[in-house]
Formats: structure tokens, sequence, C-alpha cells
């Protein structure tokens, strides 16, 4: 059955050797750009065209065309490949459309060597542009998937080449248009689609240096050659076939216990916890849970584009029927409701179908994943804790909370924030437009901003080796005795609260004037000329209860520590409602601007820039009865040397 996508939505490939056809109305050139695991194509090896048609795994046509049929082998791609662009553009100079918006809208699907089509996709809402970005073929926990894109190029294949990174876009450009000029425009034969043995020849050899990052080597002329450029054992028979009458090597057997079972190959694999690039596991398994966020943000991007698709189509049918005069009353106008709002239902639930297949991949692997998170990644209730040690390094990262969307509810993706941070947090002790905080006092929602604020620098102090950091707090009124009790208890906190007008005023001076030396010793390259009685460690600074207690000096030296302490190792943590500070006018407005608003409460106003999705944020919350932020506050507290406590 074919799957048909929409901008965005992505999926599975059942099998590593395909053909991509492409069907345009006009001559259109075809082009496939290799890239690394961030994406991008160092040079123009990277990149398959009409004038170098030939990677390993890979083979463009030589001209422009109404129709196109690219041959694909992810198995031989180079090792250093984790996507496949598909690029399409317009022939400069050929007497046909300037722009995809004066054409029909090209079509293009994936099929398997059988012919049997995988996927297809329509790229509709194309106007001015020249070139697109069409499909997207990229490797996800060792499967490959494939993403409708649709990315079109007001600038051409020149801008086009360059948002893929390729360094002499406009050469390179040029360069195809000149080969594209040469050759008659016309429809082409399809490539050949006969492979060679599966062996490896000493010419395949040599192009396998065994380095990670090397560029993909030219391929000799004649048809595309299938075999694994990493694959060295296994020698054809000698009479096994190797020129291009060959036919394709048998199917891989099945594994054990599939005989038997219908549809087994087609199962997408189980997911594997840290299936991601990175040197260590902590990396790999950041990227896997950015890469997770990513998959949530498209699909959900998808099926909403799909149910706006869905009622903008019924809408533009019912306003034909209530236009014509003749169809607007009557059993036909009746039937004709009918089978508008029938075809708007059946596409919502076909999105719906794609949505909940794509979710419940996502929710299986969240679910893998989140058992195998260390420390810095995993949530408080995690079994990890339990045999918690102090740290030797500073891990790349720490959870910061949750983050959901409506669509499933149940299905959360870590907020991991990079360290060392470089924002300040805000941690909203107003009553926001959240529902659950609404319905509380005041007074509650400040507690449980500031026991927010504890369990986030807990956090911080587990992450950090013994001694790397360390956290003072200004605490005005000594309201917050009790949230801090776990950091007081344990000795994790270095010294009492600072309290009152005097308090505040000596820990401001203290730490801007830290902030003041270092960032001279830096920029003069003099770091060891440092006092020795300098505390290096990093600092977060906790204030709650901003802005009572604090005159215009403090809330300068503030702004001050926002702006240039993350940058020297001193971090910001405020716990404040922004409407307690409004007799302060706007001249807040940069402080508040400069820190990354978190709620004590889900709440759903992190929105990212991306696709515009309103993420819901979920704080991170210690098990009701949980001993646990105690019991790793002790072991942080044993850690410090006696002269830190």
């Amino acid at each position: 059955m074919t799957a048909e996508l929409v901008r965005g939505q992505n999926h599975p490939l059942p099998q590593t050797r395909l053909e991509i056809r492409v069907s345009a109305g006009d001559p259109v050139m075809a082009g496939a750009v290799l890239g690394d695991e961030r994406g991008r194509a160092p040079d123009a090896a990277w990149v398959a065209h009409p004038a170098a048609p030939r990677l390993p795994g890979l083979e463009v046509s030589q001209q422009a065309a109404a129709d196109h049929r690219l041959a694909v082998d992810l198995d031989a791609l180079p090792a250093a490949a984790h996507r496949v662009s598909v690029l399409l553009a317009l022939p400069s100079g050929a007497g046909g459309p300037a722009r995809f918006g004066a054409m029909a809208a090209p079509f293009v699907a994936i099929t398997g060597l059988d012919g049997a089509e995988v996927v297809g996709y329509t790229i509709t809402d194309l106007d001015s542009e020249s070139a697109v970005v069409a499909l997207e073929l990229y490797r996800r926990q060792g499967a490959w998937k494939v993403r409708a894109v649709g990315q079109g190029y007001a600038g051409g294949l020149a801008a086009m080449l360059h948002d893929q990174g390729l360094p002499g876009a406009a050469e390179l450009a040029a360069a195809i248009e000149a080969a594209v000029d040469q050759a008659a425009a016309r429809t082409i034969a399809p490539p050949p689609r006969s492979v060679r043995g599966r062996g490896e020849d000493k010419g395949e050899r040599a192009r396998r240096p065994g380095g990670k990052n090397e560029p993909p080597a030219p391929a000799a002329p004649g048809p595309i050659d299938y075999r694994h450029p990493r694959r060295r054992t296994a020698q054809p028979p000698r009479d096994s076939p190797a020129g291009p009458s060959a036919t394709p090597p048998a199917a891989a057997p099945r594994p054990p216990g599939a005989e038997g079972r219908p549809g087994a190959e087609e199962r997408p694999a189980a997911p594997v916890a840290g299936d991601a690039s990175g040197w260590t596991m902590d990396e790999r398994l950041y990227n896997q849970v950015w890469g997770m966020f990513e998959d949530l943000a498209r699909t959900v991007a998808a099926y909403r584009g799909a149910v706006d698709f869905a009622e903008s189509r019924m809408e533009r049918e019912l306003d034909g029927v209530l236009s014509d005069p003749r169809t607007r009353v009557g059993p036909a106008a009746d039937a004709a409701r009918e089978a508008a709002r029938g075809k708007q239902m059946r596409l919502v639930a076909q999105a719906r179908a794609v949505l909940d297949r794509d979710l419940g991949r996502l929710a299986d692997e969240s679910d893998v994943v989140e058992h195998a998170l260390p420390p810095a990644y995993a949530r408080w209730d995690s079994p990890v804790w339990q045999g918690y040690q102090v740290p030797f390094e500073t891990p790349m990262a720490v959870r910061l909370g949750d983050l959901r969307l409506p669509e499933r509810d149940d299905l959360r993706i870590p907020m991991l924030m990079r360290l060392p941070l470089e924002r300040g947090l805000w941690i909203d002790s107003g009553r926001t437009g959240a529902p659950e905080a609404a319905l509380m006092a005041s007074a509650e929602v400040r507690r449980i901003a500031m026991d927010t604020a504890v369990a986030h620098a807990a956090r911080l102090l587990a992450v950090h080796p013994a001694g790397d950091f360390a956290v003072r707090v200004i605490d005005p009124a000594g309201a917050a005795g009790a949230s801090l009790a776990p950091l007081l208890r344990s000795g994790a906190l270095r010294e009492p609260p600072a309290a009152g007008a005097r308090g505040v005023s000596e820990t401001l001076a203290r730490l801007t004037h830290r902030v003041d030396l270092v960032q001279m010793a830096v920029r003069s390259g003099a770091v060891d000329s440092l006092p020795p009685d300098l505390d290096i460690a990093d600092q977060l600074l906790i204030v709650n209860d901003f802005p009572h207690g604090f005159d215009d000096r403090a809330v300068n030296q503030l702004r001050y520590l926002a702006d240039e302490g993350p940058s020297v190792g001193v971090h910001l943590m405020m716990v404040a409602d922004r409407q307690d500070a409004r007799e302060y006018g706007p001249v807040l407005d940069p402080l508040w601007r400069s820190l990354l608003r978190l709620t004590p409460v889900p709440d759903d106003h992190l929105a990212d820039p991306w696709v515009g999705h309103a993420w819901t944020y979920e704080p991170p919350s210690v098990p009701q009865g949980s001993e646990v932020l105690g019991q790793v506050l002790r072991e942080v507290g044993r850690s410090l040397p006696d002269h830190r406590r």
C-alpha cells in the first residue's frame, strides 16, 4: 500500500535498494546531495548531478527531462553519509517555465526494485521558486526513513546548494546548468536497474581508507555499483555475474523465528537507546533525545497541516455549492455538502492514523531511552539515582523538565540544555495562565516555585564534579527556609542565604567583582594571576522574592550578572513574579528577556520558531514522599572538601 505524504511527514523505508521516480509536466533537472551527521555537504564531491551523475550507491539522470528515475542503494553509501537530499531545479535557457508555479505540481515517488510504490509526494504550494528540495532520506535508529520536504528556493539552484552547506555553490550551479544545456532536453530512459556482484575489489578497498568523515569518491563510468563499500567478506563465486546484465542477489534471509510470520520483514526495527551519532554514550543519548523532539515536531506539524488542508478543501467545495443558485438548495445540494464533509472526515482519519502510528513508535522509543538515561538526563523517579555517585566530569547537558504536545499527552520528550548554561533561568512564581496555577493561592505558587528552583539547583550540583559548582542564595525576607532545608541540611549550600539589604548588597558586590576579575584575566590572557583565594568554581545565584528588598543598584547588578555572568561561570536563577516588578516599568524588560522562563506547574508557554508549536513544559518533580533529593544532596555534601563546606 502506497503512503501519500504531506509536507514534513516521514515514513520508514522497508528496504535499502530503491528507485526514486520524478514526474513533472516540463523538463526539470534532478540531483542528490549527501549530508553528514549534521546534514551538511563538505564539498562538491558529495553531490550527484548531470555533470557527475554517479556516486557510490547513487545515480541520477544526466540531463533535464519531464520524467526521471534515480537509483539508490542506501547500504552502499559512504559511511559518513547520513542523509540524501533529492533536488529538482528548472533548467535555465531551455524555453520552459522559469518557476514551478507556472507548471503542474511535480510528483515524486519511491519504489522498490520490483516497481512497487512505497511512498508518493506531490510538491504543492510552489510559486516563484525555480529549485526545490523534494525529499530527504535519513538514517534513524539504524534504519532509513524518508521525509517529504518541499522546500523551494526563489534564488534557484545556487541558493539551494548554498543552503545544503556547499562551498562554491554558485560555481557548482553554473557547471551543472552548463552540462544540462549541452544535453538534449528530452525524456530519457530509466537508468539500468541491474546490479553487480556484492564482492569488493581492490579499487573499492582503496577508496575506503578507514576514516569516518572522508568524502565519497567519484565512481567510474558505467552502471551504478551497489556493492557495500564496508562489506569485505563473502567474496562472490568465480562464476557469479558482475556485469550490467546480472540479476539482483537473493533477498537476505529472515531473522530466526521470523519464518511463517506475515509481514515480518516490514516491521520497524526495535528502538535502541543510544542509537545516534556521538563519541560517547551521553552524546549519543543527547542526540537521540533531540532527534525524538524533531520527529515529534515534524509529525505533529504534518498532521496539523493535513487537517488544515482537509478543512480548506471542504470549505472550497461548500463555497462552490453555495455560489451556484441552481445547486444551493435541494437534494443535490444536500448530497454535495455531505460528500464534502465525508471527504474531510476521511482525510482527517487518514492523517490521524499516520499520526498515531508515528506517535506509537516514538512512545516505544521514549520508553527504551528513558530507562537508559544517566542522572544528568533522568527523571527524579529513575532508578539510576539509587546508585548515585558524584561524577568525575561535567556532562554535556542537563534535564530541566519535559516537553509534550496535546496530540498525545503521555508522550514526553526530555528538555535537555547544554552545559555550561548560556542563559539564566527564571522560575515564574506568579499565577500564570496555566489552569493548575489559577486554582492556587499566590503563596502556594511562590512556595512551589522555590521548591522547583531547589530541585534544579540540586540537579546542577549533582551532575558536576565535587567542588566544581556552588550555589548561593539571596532570600531578603527569609521566606524560603522550608524549601532550602535540603540544601542546608546536606551541607551542599556552602553559605547561609543572604538576607536583608546588607546581605543582598554584599552578595551581589562579591559576585560582580568576581565576574570583573575573571573577565579581565581572560581578556588579557593572565588567568594564572587571579587571586589565590578566589573561588573559581561555577556559581549559581538563586534570587528569591524579587524585586522585594532590591534597590536600583541591586537591580543593575542583577542585569549585569545576567548578561556577563554566564561567560565566566556565574549563572542566575530568579524566582520572581513579573507582575510584582511592574513599578520598575520597562527597565526590567531586558532582564526578563535574557532569562529562560520556566514554570513550577505545567504550562504551554514555550514556543519554538521552527514549526511554531506551543509546547507544554512540565517541571521536574520529586515523587511525593521520596528521599531521593535529600540522598543525592547528602552525597554531594560529603564529597566537598572540609574548607568548602
